[in-house]
């Protein structure tokens, strides 16, 4: 359990897991974003973030490539209009934030410039193994990484045990490339590649992710899991991803990935006192 016994230091900031749980903010610098959140303002991508910041969230995440089913399943955003998109975020946050930034990207060519315009973590939907040279990219620039469960399709032999070796797969694709082990963080990718009953698993079973030996991230926020459930529309989905974050964090989770950061941080802080005595 080497990734979860030593502190990892993203940016500037240290990150002791198992004291408490980690909110990681997301700034949506799309015009397509599946939550209606996405800016493609530079001034009003700023304002949230530090908005953010003031909430509360310990990093945030920048992205700009949408992952909505009808945008997801196509050849995917160029990487020079994705990097045009992202870039002049980060560089501005950089001078602005305290907080670390994180790169939403699973294109090498995007982490690499994100990372020399001040991005701290590379956070990859695709676990290393959508751009052969993303691994190398990661291991080269020396940051943590989160290595998160996707696929095509919803079909699994045992929902649980499959994505567990998918992780396992991607942090050896993270370790072999010069990654140091500590420095990656699992994420069994709620609302890629799974049904509505699957979603609910993984959190219902989100402890038996535990046993990979290192810290996991979920994000449920606004997802369509919650939707389908509750039969509400984005914007209505507060209350539903405030449960599942709950749940989540008493299942073992130690990050999450939210829209709502103030009032989510509220929600991890009760969760945290139950959960952790914290």
């Amino acid at each position: 359990m080497v990734g979860l016994s030593r502190p990892l230091r993203i940016g500037n900031r240290e990150f002791a897991w198992g004291s408490r749980t980690y909110v990681m903010g997301i700034v949506n610098v799309t015009p397509d974003s599946f939550s209606g959140d996405g800016v493609t303002d530079l001034k009003r991508a700023v304002a949230q973030a530090q908005a953010m910041e003031r909430d509360g969230a310990d990093l945030v995440d920048v992205g700009g490539e949408s992952t909505r089913p009808e945008t997801w399943s196509g050849p995917g955003l160029p990487a020079e209009q994705e990097a045009a998109r992202v870039l002049p975020v980060i560089a501005a946050l950089r001078g602005v934030l305290s907080v670390p930034i994180s790169i939403d990207t699973y294109k090498a060519e995007v982490a690499a410039a994100a990372i020399g315009a001040g991005a701290d973590l590379v956070n990859d939907v695709w676990g290393l193994r959508r751009d052969p040279k993303m691994a190398a990219t990661v291991g080269a620039a020396g940051v943590p990484v989160i290595v998160m469960h996707n696929q095509q399709g919803t079909e699994y032999q045992a929902l649980i045990s499959d994505i567990r070796e998918s992780l396992e797969e991607s942090v050896g694709l993270a370790v072999r490339a010069g990654v140091a082990v500590e420095r990656i963080i699992c994420d069994p990718g709620i609302g890629f590649g799974k049904t509505r009953e699957q979603n609910l698993e993984i959190i219902r079973r989100l402890s038996d992710f535990r046993g990979l030996g290192h810290p996991i991230l979920i994000g449920p926020s606004r997802k369509s899991f919650i939707g389908k459930t509750l039969d509400l529309p984005v914007d209505e989905r507060l209350e539903g991803t405030a449960a599942a974050v709950a749940l989540s964090i008493a299942g073992g989770a130690d990050m999450v990935r939210v829209h709502d950061v103030g009032a989510m941080v509220r929600v991890v802080r009760m969760a945290d006192a139950v959960v952790r005595g914290a």
